[in-house]
C-alpha cells in the first residue's frame, strides 16, 4: 500500500527522467522517492551515453552512423521507459540499469 502511493506521488517525476537533462530535475526534487530515483538513474546514464553519442557524431562517416543509430536506440530505449514509469513498474533497461545501480547518492 505504501509502495503503492510512492509510485503514484513519483510517477511525474520518473516519466520526465527519460526525457533528457530533465532526469537532473527528479535527482535533485524526488531522491526521496525509490520509484522516481530508480528511473531518474536510469535516466541519467540515458543522457550520458546521449552526450557521447553526440560528441562522437562530430566524427566524419563514422559520426553519421552514430548519430542516426543513437537517435533511434535513445529514442525508442526512453519511450519505453516512459510506457513503464506510466505503468508504475521498476523496469531494468540492460546495460544502463546496471550502470545505474553504481550511482549513489
Amino acid at each position: 500500500m505504501a509502495e503503492d502511493k510512492e509510485i503514484q506521488e513519483g510517477k511525474f517525476f520518473a516519466v520526465i527522467s527519460y526525457l533528457g537533462v530533465l532526469c537532473i530535475v527528479t535527482l535533485l526534487l524526488k531522491k526521496d522517492n525509490k520509484f522516481a530515483l530508480f528511473h531518474a538513474k536510469q535516466g541519467l546514464v540515458l543522457f550520458v551515453f546521449e552526450v557521447a553519442s553526440f560528441i562522437l557524431s562530430i566524427i566524419p562517416i563514422l559520426g553519421w552512423l552514430v548519430r542516426v543509430f543513437g537517435t533511434i536506440t535513445f529514442m525508442l530505449v526512453s519511450l519505453w521507459g516512459v510506457l513503464q514509469a506510466l505503468m508504475g513498474n521498476f523496469s531494468r533497461i540492460p546495460l544502463v540499469s546496471d550502470i545505474a545501480d553504481k550511482i549513489s547518492l
